[in-house]
């Protein structure tokens, strides 16, 4: 097998809890993670030059610290691969939104490196190498909803949410570094703007996005949507379009508007 192409779905957090800081600057969480049905497209296929080629409208990714070319990267290096990579990416996913877009590329690079170089490494030792790239790759190696510790990579499958989801994303790029630093620096100072139980960023994210709060208090939506990730992404879970109708009419014109089923299982499970 020389060419595989893969669907790269997003997640949202159906709640996070930030519960310490470690020593190595990363944080101690735990999350339940839900995987939805919005997806980048990758296509994977091998070359003899021992290059990695990403092609991409997106001019992020042209870069060379894109999660895709440093996954492709650490494995060719782990392995002492001579075979090279072109990967076509093709993003829907929103970037800076709390969705897990980058990381769910970089699980399905991984993923699929290991198929089309016939590396033979197991769960644990992809998660293992996840690990080093992002705190949400794991997860989308795992590839099924779980409760997510330690930073999370440590998971545990759950059932997922039966409900829909409706997915928004305000026109703002929110950098999940920036929110766990203006977290720490504001654990005391902030104005607590809204409970926090299904979020531990909500009140620092709210301070940093005004609009976004004028938005859900002037709606009366506080107690109705959730927060996915550091932001941006905000959600509510609904059984019938009844629910959503008004809220939907609602929602600022350059904001994007999904209309999302939650998944169980990732697709990159069927190409392991």
């Amino acid at each position: 097998m020389n060419e595989i192409v893969a669907k790269c779905p997003a997640k949202i957090n159906l709640d996070l809890q930030i519960l310490d800081k470690r020593e190595d600057g990363y944080h101690n969480i735990k999350t339940h993670f839900q995987l939805i049905d919005i997806y980048d497209h990758l296509k994977f296929k091998s070359n003899k030059d021992g290059n990695i080629i990403v092609k991409s409208e997106e001019a992020y990714l042209h870069d060379k610290n894109n999660t895709i070319y440093v996954a492709a990267e650490k494995l060719q290096n782990l392995k002492n691969v001579n075979e090279g990579i072109e990967i076509e990416v093709k993003k829907n996913i929103p970037t800076g939104s709390g969705l897990g877009g980058a990381s769910s590329n970089a699980a399905s690079t991984l993923i699929a490196l290991n198929k089309i170089w016939k590396l033979n490494l197991n769960e644990h030792e992809l998660i293992k190498v996840a690990a080093t790239i992002g705190a949400d790759v794991p997860f989308f190696v795992f590839g099924k909803n779980a409760v997510g510790e330690g930073i999370g990579d440590k998971l545990e499958e759950i059932n997922g949410t039966s409900k829909k989801i409706l997915l928004i994303t305000p026109n703002i790029h929110s950098s999940t570094e920036e929110m766990f630093s203006f977290y720490e620096q504001s654990k005391n100072s902030v104005k607590k703007i809204t409970s926090d139980r299904q979020n531990s960023f909500w009140n620092v994210f709210l301070s940093q996005n005004p609009s976004i709060k004028d938005f859900i208090f002037s709606n009366n939506l506080e107690n109705k949507i959730n927060l996915s990730g550091s932001g941006s992404s905000l959600f509510i879970k609904y059984e019938y379009k009844s629910e959503i109708d008004e809220i939907v009419k609602k929602i600022p014109s350059n904001w994007r508007l999904f209309f999302c089923k939650p998944l169980q299982y990732s697709p990159i499970c069927y190409i392991k």
